[in-house]
């Protein structure tokens, strides 16, 4: 949907469209095949009332997905929406802004299946290299959100408060030695160092740091091999239905 052109230039009436629109659709696949599995699904963007535009990481675009996760939950069907989507026309702040105000909405409204997660800009007119190294990471950072909080050495790192004491500090306790790894994501594409370090390091902005790593990424690619037998089989099925299946032109001329 592209909200105020393809739909009321408003929140509820939008979704409203859009929920009758998408429970048509699963109406009909019940029609079809009565019992086929199906999925609530849509495309969410709202529209630039200065240029005609799509847009994307709006207010408006969360509410709408926290809207319809509701309506899902509901109808008792999973959904698919998507993430991490931005109109911007280079890797920049802008698109940065878009994506996390997207992903945030969809992870806390509940989505079951997210498309659209990496590299999109522009409002899907091109893919951007840089963003989609990017993007993969946070998608790993919003997976780990979605896990919740671990209970599970809770009583482990409540005695390190007792050991550590008043003034002390928890870096070298065996607590965080034994669970440093996983206490907090580290992510590799974004920077933490001191200014310092990151200058004597070259100065280099995550840009060029996305594309080293994409460049990296691309070099290190091996490709996974079928099993000789299997790829053969394939190979064959593939030729014998070429020859099964009539040619398109075919099926024109006899119709």
């Amino acid at each position: 949907m592209l909200g105020g052109a393809n739909t009321p230039a408003s929140v509820a009436p939008a979704v409203a469209q859009l929920n009758a629109e998408a429970l048509s659709a699963l109406a009909y696949t019940q029609v079809v095949r009565k019992g086929c599995p199906a999925i609530y699904g849509h495309y969410l963007s709202t529209v630039s009332m200065k240029s005609g535009a799509p847009m994307a990481g709006t207010p408006e675009i969360s509410l709408m997905n926290f809207m319809i996760g509701q309506m899902a939950r509901y109808y008792n069907v999973p959904w698919r929406t998507s993430n991490l989507l931005g109109g911007a026309k280079t890797f920049d702040a802008q698109a940065g802004y878009e994506s996390a105000m997207t992903m945030n909405a969809v992870l806390h409204a509940g989505a079951n299946y997210i498309w659209h997660s990496a590299g999109w800009n522009e409002a899907g007119m091109h893919c951007s290299i840089a963003k989609f190294v990017v993007d993969a990471e946070m998608c790993a950072m919003g997976y780990r959100m979605a896990e919740g909080v671990r209970w599970d050495d809770f009583d482990e790192a409540m005695a390190a408060v007792r050991d550590v004491g008043p003034g002390g500090h928890y870096l070298g306790h065996p607590h965080t030695q034994a669970n440093f790894q996983r206490a907090f994501f580290m992510p590799k594409m974004f920077n933490n160092d001191s200014i310092e370090q990151w200058q004597a390091e070259g100065s280099v902005e995550i840009t060029e740091r996305a594309l080293q790593h994409a460049r990296r990424l691309l070099d290190d690619y091996v490709e996974p091999k079928l099993d000789e037998g299997v790829d053969e089989a394939l190979r064959d099925y593939m030729e014998r239905r070429k020859r099964e299946i009539p040619a398109v032109d075919e099926l024109n001329t006899h119709h």
